[in-house]
């Protein structure tokens, strides 16, 4: 019973003051030795003996010793009552009334803020440069040479442009200089028709500098125009804001419930087309055998009632049968034919001109067609271009899926909030701008790619793990 008792009174005589209150002081004595087996891996692992003890209690030490040093700055023990407690002599009300008018740091701005006291350890590599030696030395070196007056060559390059392009920039007018340029600093818009790169080209032929790639490609129109008008980014409906009017909010939710009621119906009518006959609708072998002898007994009854000889082919060995003989036309007979051709084409001429002369006095009949056939023809124009205008706002057929709309993002009435603060996010923007990028026909819809394993899977049970007993 001597053992519990004598634990404080060590604690207090060795003097140390722990930060956790699991701390222990590690003079303090130890617990009884564990027990246990080593041909085991779980007994490899086991600490056990005077030296693993005395590890395990300076590795606490040492741990509570830096956090001291991170919170605190130093050892509790070594620092003064009064850096460590304080006398509060004021009131709340007064501070607060002190306080009033300045201005607080955010609870964002306070956690950003490093708690520790131990100052951050240099980064030896981000002072460090590549061929440091080498540089100070040629560093050194033209600094002896520019007090001598010699110039590196980058240099007297550079001067020697500055020196020329004074007074080739002071020879234009003021009123031939272009927008943009500034002859005095030497700057000109790359853009501008009177670009001083292009002068050498002016005058030459396009094709030539197209093909030396000394002038770019023209881009084609077609490349401006865009695959949708559908804009980046649409606004949604007025039912989704946060607090929608009710007259809005009810028109969002019928849309909702339309898309709901045609994607429940087009699931209704695959269960039906899916379902399994009932009792009274299965086939029996009445049923099925009518249904393969479907239109045979009809063309059966046809044969029967044609009553037709069949044309006999003619035996192989006897001769072809002789055509009919025809007797020669008299001249009295070609005369006569002659002349029945000659009145039935005058007959006919005479027709076309009387309908010809018929016509002048249907101008007005005429010229009403005229107009309803115009009238057709702007009416199907205007079809094709509003059919245009529409297919132009709907997303086309790039790839093997279709693309299918994202579901409406809409809340219930008891699922409004009362303010922003009380107002949930939903939906996803990475979603949002993908559907987008396929509603404006810029990517194919596309489904995420399913995993699929090249080798099946094994599983193997380890030694160690097969050792251990639960």
């Amino acid at each position: 019973m001597a053992a519990p008792t004598e634990a404080p009174g060590r604690a207090a005589a060795s003097g140390f003051l722990g930060f956790r209150a699991e701390s222990r002081d590690p003079g303090a004595p130890g617990k009884r030795r564990p027990r246990g087996g080593r041909h085991r891996k779980k007994g490899w692992k086991r600490w056990a003996g005077p030296e693993a003890r005395l590890g395990r209690e300076l590795g606490a030490f040492l741990e509570d010793v830096g956090l001291q040093q991170r919170a605190a700055g130093g050892l509790v023990a070594d620092k003064p009552d009064e850096s460590l407690f304080f006398l509060d002599t004021g009131s709340e009300e007064r501070a607060r009334e002190l306080n009033r008018g300045e201005e607080k740091p955010l609870r964002i701005d306070l956690v950003l803020q490093p708690d520790s006291q131990v100052p951050a350890p240099k980064d030896i590599l981000a002072h460090q440069v590549p061929n440091g030696k080498k540089l100070k030395r040629k560093q050194r070196l033209w600094e002896k040479l520019a007090e001598r007056g010699v110039v590196p060559r980058e240099q007297r390059l550079l001067q020697a442009r500055l020196q020329n392009r004074q007074p080739a920039a002071a020879e234009p007018s003021h009123g031939q200089q272009g927008a943009g340029a500034q002859p005095a600093g030497g700057f000109y818009d790359i853009w501008s028709d009177t670009n001083p790169l292009d002068r050498p080209l002016a005058g030459q032929d396009t094709w030539f500098l197209e093909q030396t790639k000394k002038q770019r490609v023209r881009r084609p129109a077609r490349l401006e125009t865009k695959p949708s008008e559908l804009p980046a980014v649409e606004v949604i409906p007025a039912g989704g804001s946060y607090n929608p009017t009710f007259e809005s909010h009810q028109a969002l939710l019928l849309q909702a419930h339309e898309v709901e009621l045609r994607r429940q119906k087009a699931e209704e009518k695959l269960q039906r087309q899916l379902r399994f006959p009932a009792a009274a609708e299965a086939p029996t072998q009445e049923t099925t055998f009518r249904e393969q002898c479907e239109g045979l007994l009809e063309e059966s009854a046809d044969e029967g009632g044609e009553e037709e000889a069949p044309d006999e082919p003619p035996a192989p060995g006897a001769p072809p049968p002789l055509a009919p003989l025809r007797e020669k036309k008299t001249e009295q007979q070609r005369r006569r034919e002659k002349e029945a051709k000659f009145l039935e084409a005058r007959r006919l001429g005479q027709k076309a001109a009387r309908c010809r002369r018929q016509e002048l006095f249907r101008l007005r009949s005429i010229r009403l067609q005229v107009k309803r056939h115009e009238a057709e023809l702007l009416r199907r124009r205007r079809a094709r271009l509003a059919k245009r205008r529409a297919e132009a706002t709907k997303p086309r057929r790039l790839g093997r899926l279709k693309y299918e709309a994202p579901d409406l993002e809409v809340q219930l009435s008891t699922e409004l909030a009362e303010s922003l603060r009380t107002l949930k996010p939903e939906g996803s923007i990475l979603r949002d701008r993908f559907k987008s990028l396929q509603r404006r026909n810029l990517i194919e819809p596309r489904e995420r790619a399913r995993f699929k394993r090249k080798y099946r899977l094994k599983y193997v049970e380890k030694r160690a793990f097969r050792e251990v007993t639960l």
